[in-house]
């Protein structure tokens, strides 16, 4: 038997793909008998309660007048190095290029340590910084400093081989599913808790609110299929836009229909009382809310743009529009919404992507390989 490995995870706390893949696949090692040691200046959103074998160092920030800013990349730095040395890492797992590479790079110098970095890519630190003239420069540095770099999907790998140019092979390793917490459940009450009509359908849209997911799309989109449909909006999460499409949801008049929940942990229980998920993204390098919902028995109307075709097949588990095309996307959604049948067949294919692409024990075992390969014990 292989021996059991000490792990240190560097990714962002907040809601968003990246800190759910590090925390969901970290309490899956976890299970596995190996040794997780999450490096963040918060406990992740998805570490809640306590976890035999996951264990969480905080990052804090110094306040100095010389400093404008808050200097966290270093704090990072400084904390990785402290973790390396204390816990006897046997590797690092960093997720997102920029900051978390280049701190793990720099940590990893500090500690006079040889220990193996992976980065994993998940979308905005390549295709948003890549194409910033002023980070390009550092995204490349931290991807060339990793021991292996892997990318979330097909089409994230090739932008970044386009726009970084690294010196680094990157492999693709998919996200994965939970298939305990995201599986077809009972509805519940949950439908009455939260106002909606059982003759009402429910799209529901999860995101972290920021631009480049492109919810200004969904609320247009959604005024429209209200013309033919009797629905409601869940809009679920928060982030910076949040005030902005507040503001379009009231100035279309459609209060009585858009229901935001905030950030939320029932997210099974939610895509139970829901018949559609809503995903228009102007990026996405996978889309892990689109697997969620498809492991759940919901199909989805999503733009056909970056990593989405990889999760989503037109006409098969899903329907797939074009970018700005909020009429398409209306026609599409109302299509699904009032064929049962068809929904019905996407629901069953959805399951069976599910399974053959994205099943939790599958890509668990290519990153348990990987692990043991960047630490020398294979």
């Amino acid at each position: 038997m292989l021996e059991k490995l000490k792990i240190g995870v560097i990714c962002y706390p907040s809601l968003g793909g990246s800190g759910v893949v590090a925390t969901e696949l970290g309490l899956m090692m976890a299970k596995r008998g190996h040794e997780l040691h999450y490096i963040s200046s918060s406990v992740p959103f998805r570490l809640l309660g306590r976890h035999e074998n996951v264990h969480f160092h905080e990052v804090t920030l110094e306040g100095y007048a010389v400093f404008k800013y808050p200097p966290y990349d270093i704090a990072l730095a400084n904390r990785i190095a402290q973790v390396i040395e204390s816990e006897q890492l046997d590797l690092l797992h960093v997720h997102y290029a920029m900051p978390h590479a280049v701190a793990a790079a720099l940590g990893k110098d500090m500690a006079e340590s040889d220990i193996g970095v992976i980065t994993t890519l998940h979308g905005t630190d390549v295709t948003v910084l890549g194409h910033d003239e002023g980070l390009r420069n550092t995204v490349q540095y931290g991807i060339n400093k990793s021991t292996i770099v892997t990318a979330v999907s097909n089409s994230l790998k090739q932008d970044t081989i386009e726009l970084i140019n690294p010196d680094k092979e990157i492999r693709t390793i998919y996200n994965f599913i939970d298939e305990e917490t995201y599986r077809p459940i009972e509805p519940g009450t949950l439908k009455k808790e939260l106002g909606i009509q059982e003759d009402e359908k429910v799209l529901i849209h999860i995101s972290n609110f920021r631009k480049v997911k492109n919810i200004p799309d969904v609320v247009k989109s959604f005024q429209l299929i209200l013309q033919k449909v009797n629905a409601k909006l869940l809009l679920i999460g928060e982030g910076p836009e949040m005030d902005s499409i507040r503001a379009l949801v009231s100035e279309l008049n459609l209060e009585n229909h858009v229901l935001f929940t905030g950030k939320r942990n029932d997210m099974a229980e939610l895509l139970a009382i829901s018949d559609m998920m809503f995903h228009l993204s102007e990026k996405e390098a996978f889309g892990l809310v689109l697997l969620e919902a498809l492991a759940c028995g919901v199909p989805s109307v999503a733009t056909n743009i970056d990593g989405i075709p990889e999760v989503i097949t037109d006409g098969v588990n899903g329907f797939l529009v074009n970018l700005g095309d909020i009429s398409e996307a209306a026609n599409k959604a109302v299509q699904l919404l009032q064929d049962e049948d068809l929904r019905q067949r996407f629901i069953e294919n959805g399951f069976q992507t599910v399974e053959e692409k994205f099943g939790s024990a599958k890509i668990l075992e290519q990153y348990e390989q990987l692990y043991y390969e960047v630490a020398g014990k294979v």
